[in-house]
C-alpha cells in the first residue's frame, strides 16, 4: 500500500476511534436516541437531492440496513455510552460484531469457521469477560449488554449489505439512513419524552451540534467513502487489518481527553479482545504468505 493510502486508512481509523470522544460530549446535552436520530437525517438531507438511490438496491435491503444500523447498532451504542459504559470500553467491545459477523454468515450461509476463528473468538470473550467481572469500573452490566445487542445489530447490518451486491458505499448510506431517522424519533419520544427531547434541543451548545454534524460528515460520510475507495484499490486482507487501531484510538483519546482511567484489568481486557482480533484478521493473511512462499 503506498504511502498516501496507508496515511489515508489511518486517517479513517483516527476519525473512527476518537469519535467516541465526539458521541461523550454531544450526550452531554442532547438524549442518546435524539442524538442518533439527527446524526442519520444530517447524513440523509441535504445529501439525498444529490447523490442518486444506488441502482440494483432494493428498498427492503435499505430498510432493513438503515434500521439495524441506526436504531440498531447506534442508537443502543449511545443509550449504553450516556451513563453505563466508558468511550474507550466501548470502542473496544463493539468489535466484538466481527465474531458476531462470522456467527451470523455461519447461521445463514453455512460458511464454516476455522480453529483460528474459534480461538480469536475465545480470546475476545475472554476480554468481555473481564469487564463484565469489573462491572462499575467503566461498564455496568447494562451497559455491557446494549453495546454487545449493538455490536450484534451492526453484524446483521454486515449481513444486510452483502445483499447490496457491490453497491457503491455513499449512496447506500445516504439512502439507508432515512429508514433510521423515523424508529429512532419514535423510540425517542417514547423513552426520552418531549421534555428531554425539547430540554436537550434548547440546551445544546456549540460543541453539541459540532459533534452531531462530525457523527454525520466526518465519522459517516469522510470515513466510509475513504474506507470504500481503499477496499477498492487494495485486497481486503491489506485494509481491513487497519480496523484494529480503532479501538487503539478510542482509547487512547477516551484516556487522554476525558481522563479515563486505565487500571491493569482494563489494559488486560484489551490485550485480549485485540489479539483475538488480530488474530481473526492477520492468520489469512499469514496463512497465504506462508503458502505462496511454499510454491515459490
Amino acid at each position: 500500500m503506498p504511502l498516501p493510502h496507508l496515511l489515508l486508512a489511518v486517517a479513517v481509523m483516527a476519525v473512527w476511534g476518537t469519535n467516541f470522544v465526539v458521541i461523550a460530549f454531544a450526550l452531554e446535552h442532547l438524549p442518546p436516541l435524539l442524538l442518533a436520530a439527527l446524526r442519520f437525517a444530517l447524513v440523509f438531507f441535504p445529501l439525498a437531492l444529490f447523490v442518486k438511490r444506488p441502482a440494483g438496491v432494493s428498498w427492503r435491503n435499505l430498510a432493513t440496513y438503515g434500521v439495524l444500523i441506526g436504531a440498531g447498532q447506534f442508537g443502543l451504542l449511545f443509550l449504553a455510552m450516556k451513563d453505563d459504559i466508558t468511550p474507550g470500553l466501548a470502542s473496544l467491545v463493539v468489535q466484538s460484531q466481527i465474531f458476531f459477523t462470522i456467527g451470523l454468515s455461519m447461521r445463514l450461509s453455512g460458511e464454516r469457521v476455522g480453529f483460528y476463528q474459534w480461538a480469536a473468538l475465545a480470546l475476545a470473550t475472554s476480554g468481555i469477560a473481564i469487564i463484565f467481572a469489573n462491572s462499575g469500573g467503566g461498564a455496568t452490566p447494562l451497559g455491557l449488554g446494549l453495546v454487545l445487542l449493538a455490536a450484534l445489530c451492526w453484524a446483521g447490518g454486515n449481513i444486510t449489505a452483502r445483499g447490496a451486491k457491490g453497491a457503491p458505499m455513499l449512496p447506500y448510506i445516504v439512502w439507508s439512513s432515512v429508514f433510521a431517522v423515523p424508529p429512532l424519533v419514535v423510540l425517542a419520544f417514547v423513552f426520552e419524552g418531549w421534555p428531554a427531547i425539547e430540554g436537550g434541543l434548547r440546551d445544546a451548545d456549540a460543541a453539541s451540534w459540532a459533534a452531531v454534524v462530525w457523527q454525520s460528515v466526518g465519522n459517516t460520510l469522510f470515513g466510509y467513502t475513504a474506507w470504500q475507495w481503499l477496499l477498492a484499490r487494495h485486497p481486503a486482507a491489506v485494509v481491513t487489518p487497519m480496523a484494529l487501531l480503532v479501538p487503539i484510538f478510542g482509547r487512547s483519546a477516551s484516556a487522554i481527553v476525558l481522563h479515563e482511567p486505565m487500571p491493569a484489568w482494563k489494559l488486560i481486557a484489551a490485550g485480549l479482545v485485540l489479539a483475538g482480533l488480530a488474530l481473526n484478521l492477520l492468520w489469512p493473511l499469514l496463512r497465504e504468505r506462508v503458502r505462496a512462499r511454499g510454491q515459490a
